[in-house]
């Protein structure tokens, strides 16, 4: 029991001294940053490597890859690939900003390496990386990028909800031109009954049964609809409940091995980088393939358990 209070109490300590580091950081402290990156820097390389791999559209056969070392580069060598280091620019980017940082509030005893890999396992990090990686899927409309050369830029900033401040200084550009142009596109939008347009794009859960395209999401569509049945809604909605009581680690064994396909090897090696373990109390013998699926069954029985209603 002492034990238990003097473990909540480093919690604590550590929430506290995470929470210090990330107000240095927001008010400018160059140090802090650097801590904060070196953080997240494990988490990052991770997920890039990940998804590059998965979305390589055989680019390695033209260009060396800077992220996977035992691809075959192309003969004579070939210019550098820069998916790598700009993916890994994007992921620091957003985990890292102010607007994300603040939000940090060691809730449950949460630190900060948690709440950020949290963010860099989630469906709307990887949805946001995939637009950034092919391309926006949100429709600007043509009125709105006729009002200036940086519109629809503002545009995609106004829809993520950040401010014209920030989106100025992203931009590179003075607040005082981007405060304008966000006005008018606002009234713009206003005067044609769109402002629902800024609201944020849905992330739908990857269980979500018959979920609409993006034009119809958009409201561009005027097609026929139909309501699910009860039974699917009150299904979606125990795994959706049931899946947020899983820990991290749970959330990310099932879906690097389920949804994402990774080889159990992978799965070890990067819970290994992550500093992640199975069991709280954990050896100090890394897991191995068979620990892995036995866990992996578990907290799928689990899961099912509570879906079921079976476990509280």
């Amino acid at each position: 029991m002492a034990e238990t209070g003097r473990r909540e109490e480093t919690d604590a300590g550590d929430n506290v001294a995470d929470r210090a580091l990330v107000s240095r950081a927001v008010d400018g402290d160059r140090e802090a940053r650097g801590r904060i990156t070196q953080l997240v820097d494990p988490i990052i390389k991770y997920q890039n490597q990940r998804l590059c791999r998965k979305y390589c559209h055989g680019n390695f056969r033209v260009y060396q890859c800077t992220v996977q070392v035992d691809y075959k580069y192309p003969a004579g060598g070939g210019p550098l690939c820069e998916w790598g280091n700009a993916g890994y620019a994007w992921m620091l980017e957003d985990l890292t900003r102010d607007q994300r940082l603040q939000r940090y509030d060691g809730r449950n005893g949460a630190g900060l390496k948690d709440y950020l890999f949290q963010i860099a396992n989630s469906l709307p990090f990887y949805e946001r990386w995939k637009d950034w990686r092919f391309g926006r899927r949100i429709h600007v409309p043509v009125y709105l990028r006729d009002l200036a050369p940086l519109a629809d830029r503002v545009y995609y900033g106004l829809v993520d909800g950040d401010t014209p401040a920030l989106i100025a200084q992203r931009l590179g550009r003075a607040e005082a031109e981007i405060q304008t142009l966000a006005q008018q596109i606002i009234m713009e939008l206003a005067r044609r009954n769109r402002l629902h347009l800024l609201d944020p794009p849905r992330t739908l859960s990857l269980t979500g049964l018959h979920a609409p395209d993006d034009d119809e999401a958009a409201g561009e569509a005027d097609i026929a609809a139909w309501d699910p049945a009860v039974e699917d809604v009150e299904m979606q909605e125990r795994l959706r409940t049931a899946w947020e009581r899983l820990s991290a680690v749970e959330q990310f064994v099932l879906e690097a091995m389920l949804v994402e396909e990774t080889d159990a090897n992978e799965v070890l090696a990067a819970l290994q980088r992550l500093g992640l373990s199975l069991q709280e109390d954990a050896a100090e013998r890394a897991p191995d393939r068979q620990q892995l699926y036995y866990f992996r069954r578990k907290t799928l029985a689990k899961l099912t358990r509570m879906v079921q209603g079976d476990e509280d």
